[in-house]
C-alpha cells in the first residue's frame, strides 16, 4: 500500500496546469492567476515556465509589470546583463503589446535568437506571447530565413523528393504517422527525404522513434545521397542540420506547448524538398504555409489539418472528423475538405491511434510493416494515398478543386499491397541495416 505522500499533489503538475490555462483560450480567474504568483513567489518553479505564466498574464491584461524583470525580483534571480539583450528588449516590448513586429524588428528578433544572443528568459516571453497573439506572416517568414541561412544543406538530392511531416504542436500523443508513410512511400519507389525532429510538445517525435527503430540518420550530404539512392527513402534529424535550434531546444521543452518554431521547422527542410505533405496543428495556418511555400518556390504542396471534434485538430489527415487542406498545384492554391466516410476506411475516433513513448510508437510501426490491421493502418494508408498524389506518382486525386474519391480509393489501393507484399517491411530493415563510411548519428 502506498503512503499518504504517493497520493500528495505534485506542485510542479498543479502549476504546469495552471499555465496551460493561461495560454489557452478560456478564461482565467483572479484566483487561479494569484495561485500562480504564489507558486512563483514560493520559488518552487523553473524560471522559463515562470517567465511564461508571467508573460500570460501581461497579455490578458492582468499584469503590468515586465514579465522578465518581475520573475527575477520575485526569485531573485539577476537579470542578463549582455549588450545585444538591450536591443531584443525593445522587441519584445513591441509583441508584450500585443503589436506584430515591423519586418526590420522580426529579421533581427530571429537572427538574435539563431545566434544565440538571447536570455531564456526573455526567449520565454516572446515565444509566448507570439503564441498567445498569434504569429503573423512576416514574423513567421523571418524565422524561416533566419534558419535556412544557418542550415546544414543538404544538395543534390532527387528533384522529385517529397517531404512527408508535420508541425507538431497539436497535443494528442498519437502514434506516428507520416513517419510510417515515409516508409509506405518508398516501398512504391518514391524518393523520400523526411525532415523530422525529436519530441518537444509530445512524447515520441519523428527523431525519437527512428533512434528507437534503429534507424540510421547520417549528417553528411554522401551518405545521405546513398540512402536514397539504394532505398528510396532518407531521414534528417532537424537537430543534426539546424544547429542553430540549439539556442532554443531548452526553451521549447520547458514551455510544452507549441511555438512559431513547430512552423519553422516543415518550412526549412534541409534538402530543399518542392513537394511536400505537411500536416498542420490548426487549420487557421494552412493557407499560410501553402503560400509561405510557394514564395520559397515549392511546386506542389499540400497543407493539412484534421478535425479530431471537441475543437481540436491533428496535424495529419484523420478518419476522426474531416481533414481540411490548402493546396498549392501549378502556381494556384485551393481550399478542400476530405471527409473519412467517403476515402472507403473506417472512421475512428482519435484515440484509436493513441501515442505513447518512443518505444511504444517503434513497435506500433513494426507491427503496422509486418502485415498489421486497424486504425493505425487506415490513417497511414490515407496520408500514403494523398502523399502518392503530391509525389505525382498514382492516380491525380484532384480534378478542378475537388477531391476525386475514386481515385483516392485506389491511391491507398496501391499503399496497402506494400503493407500486405512485405515491402514496407523489407524497407524499414534495408534501412536498419545501412551503413556508410559517414558518420550515423543525431546531435542535440
Amino acid at each position: 500500500m502506498g503512503s499518504t505522500m504517493d497520493n500528495a499533489p505534485d506542485p510542479q503538475a498543479a502549476f504546469r496546469d495552471i499555465l496551460a490555462r493561461v495560454v489557452g483560450q478560456g478564461a482565467v480567474s483572479p484566483e487561479l492567476a494569484q495561485a500562480g504568483l504564489a507558486q512563483v513567489r514560493a520559488g518552487g518553479v523553473a524560471e522559463i515556465p515562470a517567465v511564461a505564466f508571467l508573460t500570460g498574464l501581461r497579455l490578458r491584461g492582468m499584469l503590468h509589470a515586465d514579465p522578465v524583470e518581475l520573475e527575477g525580483v520575485l526569485t531573485g534571480r539577476a537579470a542578463d546583463p549582455s549588450a545585444r539583450s538591450a536591443t531584443f528588449r525593445a522587441i519584445l516590448d513591441v509583441v508584450l503589446e500585443g503589436r506584430e513586429l515591423p519586418r526590420e524588428m522580426a529579421d533581427a528578433a530571429f537572427g538574435l535568437i539563431m545566434d544565440g544572443a538571447v536570455g531564456e528568459g526573455m526567449l520565454a516571453a516572446f515565444l509566448t506571447a507570439l503564441h498567445m497573439r498569434g504569429e503573423g506572416v512576416g514574423e513567421l517568414e523571418a524565422a524561416v530565413k533566419a534558419m535556412r541561412a544557418r542550415m546544414l544543406a543538404v544538395p543534390d538530392m532527387p528533384a522529385a523528393a517529397l517531404d512527408v511531416c508535420g508541425t507538431g504542436g497539436d497535443g494528442l500523443g498519437t502514434l506516428n504517422v507520416s513517419t510510417a508513410v515515409a516508409f509506405v512511400l518508398a516501398a512504391l519507389g518514391v524518393p523520400v527525404v523526411k525532415h523530422g525532429n525529436r519530441a518537444l510538445s509530445s512524447r515520441s517525435g519523428a527523431t525519437d522513434v527512428l533512434l528507437e527503430l534503429g534507424v540510421p540518420m547520417p549528417v553528411a550530404a554522401e551518405p545521405i545521397g546513398q540512402m536514397v539512392a539504394a532505398h528510396n527513402v532518407t531521414f534528417l534529424a532537424a537537430t543534426s542540420h539546424h544547429p542553430a535550434m540549439r539556442h532554443v531546444g531548452a526553451v521549447r521543452r520547458a514551455l510544452g506547448f507549441r511555438t512559431i518554431f513547430n512552423l519553422v521547422g516543415p518550412l526549412s527542410n534541409p534538402a530543399g524538398v518542392r513537394r511536400q505533405l505537411v500536416g498542420v496543428f490548426a487549420p487557421q495556418w494552412l493557407d499560410v504555409m501553402a503560400r509561405t511555400l510557394r514564395a520559397l518556390g515549392s511546386e506542389r504542396v499540400w497543407a493539412v489539418s484534421g478535425e479530431c471534434g471537441q475543437g481540436r485538430f491533428i496535424d495529419e489527415l484523420t478518419l476522426a472528423g474531416p481533414t481540411q487542406a490548402c493546396v498549392l498545384e501549378d502556381g494556384q492554391i485551393h481550399a478542400l475538405t476530405i471527409v473519412p466516410e467517403k476515402t472507403g476506411l473506417q472512421p475512428v475516433p482519435i484515440a484509436a491511434i493513441a501515442g505513447g513513448a518512443p518505444a511504444h510508437n517503434a513497435a506500433a510501426l513494426r507491427a503496422l510493416a509486418a502485415g498489421g490491421r486497424g486504425a493505425y493502418r487506415d490513417t497511414v494508408l490515407l496520408n500514403a494515398a494523398v502523399a502518392l498524389h503530391v509525389a505525382g506518382r498514382g492516380d491525380n486525386i484532384m480534378h478542378g478543386g475537388v477531391i476525386d474519391y475514386a481515385a483516392l480509393h485506389e491511391n491507398i489501393r496501391q499503399a496497402a499491397g506494400v503493407l500486405d507484399n512485405g515491402a514496407v517491411a523489407a524497407v524499414l530493415e534495408a534501412v536498419r541495416q545501412f551503413r556508410a563510411d559517414g558518420p550515423n548519428r543525431v546531435t542535440g
